[in-house]
C-alpha cells in the first residue's frame, strides 16, 4: 500500500471555504473560513497574524481548479490522501457537503480520500468569537435518532465507500468519528454499518475513533472501533502546565478573555506529544504542524509559539519512527491539518513559510529522503 513512502499520512481537510446560506445568516453575507483568517489581529509582539495564503490564494472550494491544485500539492508532499470532514446532524441534516459531493460526482481530483464524521453541535461561537451571541445558543444540534438514522447515514455514504479512490485499511473503507464517546449507542451504529457494508459487497468498515481527551481510548475500543486516533494536545498541555492548573486557566480565560493568554512553546508540545500507546498497531498517532486558534477565538485562543518547518520535521520523524514497526496497512499517521487556517493549523503555502511544510513532508516521507 505504501510503496515508496515511509508511512501513510492522511490529512484532515476542512470544507468551510465556500459560501452557504446558513453561514450568511449566522455570521454575515459571504462568510467563509477566510473571513476569520483575514480579520485576525496580532495579540503580542511577533505574533504571526493575519496569515496570508500564497500559491493557492484565498480559494473557493466550489471551484474545481482549486481542488485540483490542492491535490497536486498533496501528491508532491507524499500525503496519501485527504480525510474530508463531513457533518451529519441526524435525520439527513447536513452542511458543508457540496465540495466533497463535487469530488465524488466529477471523479476529480484523482487523489485518494476518506471521510470523518465531525459529530459535534454548532453554537453561536463555533466559527467566530466576534459574532453576535445569544448565550451559547445551538445553531445546529448534533442528534442521534437511532437505528433508522444509522441506516440512512450509511446509505448516503455508500457511493463514497464504493469509489475506487476511497482509502482502505485491510480492504475496508476507513471511517473516522470525531467524538465517538458522545454517541449514546455507538456499538449499535458500528454493528449496523458492518452488516450493511457486507450486504453491499464491502468487506466491512474500518472504524477509527478520535480520543480527544487522551483517556478514552479503552472505552472507544470497547465500543467496537477498530483503532484509536490519538490527539496528544491536551495531555501535552497538561504535562507542561499541570492538569489542574490547565483546567483553572481555561476557566479564567473563558470568563475574562485577555487576562491570561494560553500559550505554549511548540517545541515543548511536540516533546510531550506521544505515549507508548501510539506504538500499538490499533493506535494511529497524529502530527500537528502549527497551532493558533486566535482567528476564531480571539483572546480565548490556545496558541503554540515558535512553530517552524524544522521543528515540524522533528515531530513528523518521531511519528514515522513510532509507526515503523506496525503492519504496512496500519502505519497510519493523521496530519492535523491540511487547511485549518482559522486554527493556524495547516501545511498549505503561506507568506511566511512558502512551500517549506510541503517540502518537509516530502523530505521525510519518501524513502531515501
Amino acid at each position: 500500500m505504501k510503496k515508496d513512502k515511509k508511512a501513510r499520512v492522511i490529512a484532515f481537510y476542512l470544507p468551510q471555504f465556500h459560501q452557504i446560506k446558513e453561514n450568511d445568516e449566522w455570521w454575515g453575507t459571504g462568510f467563509t473560513e477566510w473571513t476569520n483568517v483575514g480579520n485576525a489581529k496580532p495579540l503580542f509582539k511577533g505574533h504571526n497574524q493575519p496569515r496570508v495564503p500564497t500559491t493557492l490564494g484565498y480559494y473557493d472550494l466550489m471551484n474545481p481548479k482549486s481542488r485540483i491544485k490542492q491535490a497536486e500539492l498533496a501528491k508532491e508532499s507524499g500525503i496519501e490522501g485527504f480525510l474530508y470532514w463531513h457533518y451529519w446532524f441526524g435525520k439527513g441534516k447536513r452542511i458543508l457537503e457540496k465540495p466533497f459531493n463535487e469530488v465524488l460526482k466529477s471523479g476529480e481530483p484523482d487523489l485518494p480520500f476518506c471521510l470523518g464524521w465531525a459529530n459535534h453541535s454548532w453554537n453561536d461561537t463555533s466559527w467566530s468569537s466576534n459574532a453576535k451571541k445569544s448565550g451559547n445558543k445551538y445553531l445546529l444540534e448534533q442528534t442521534y435518532p437511532g437505528k433508522e438514522d444509522y441506516v440512512l447515514h450509511f446509505n448516503t455514504m455508500l457511493p463514497a465507500f464504493k469509489d475506487p479512490r476511497y482509502i482502505k485499511v485491510n480492504n475496508k473503507p476507513l471511517f473516522v468519528v470525531y467524538d465517538p464517546v458522545a454517541i449514546p449507542s455507538g456499538k449499535q451504529l458500528i454493528d449496523v454499518w458492518q452488516k450493511l457494508a457486507k450486504d453491499n459487497g464491502l468487506e466491512g468498515i474500518h472504524f477509527v475513533g478520535r480520543d480527544n481527551s487522551g483517556i478514552e481510548h479503552q472505552n472507544i475500543l470497547n465500543m467496537g472501533f477498530d483503532a484509536v486516533n490519538t490527539n496528544g494536545q491536551w495531555s501535552a498541555e497538561s504535562k507542561i502546565k499541570g492538569k489542574y492548573l490547565r483546567i483553572l486557566r481555561s476557566k479564567i480565560r473563558d470568563k475574562t478573555p485577555g487576562l491570561l493568554l494560553d500559550s505554549y512553546n511548540y517545541k515543548d508540545i511536540i516533546n510531550c506529544f506521544y505515549t507508548e500507546n501510539d506504538r500499538k498497531s490499533n493506535f494511529y498517532p497524529m502530527v500537528i504542524p502549527q497551532w493558533d486558534r486566535s482567528p476564531r477565538a480571539g483572546k480565548k485562543a490556545v496558541i503554540y509559539k515558535g512553530s517552524s518547518p524544522q521543528l515540524f520535521k522533528q515531530h513528523l520523524n518521531e511519528a514515522i519512527d513510532i509507526v515503523s514497526a506496525k503492519p504496512d496497512e496500519e502505519q497510519i499517521i493523521f496530519l492535523k491539518s491540511w487547511n485549518e487556517w482559522g486554527e493556524g493549523n495547516y501545511v498549505e503555502p503561506d507568506l511566511l513559510n512558502g512551500h517549506k511544510y510541503i517540502d518537509t513532508l516530502k523530505d521525510s516521507l519518501y524513502k531515501g529522503g
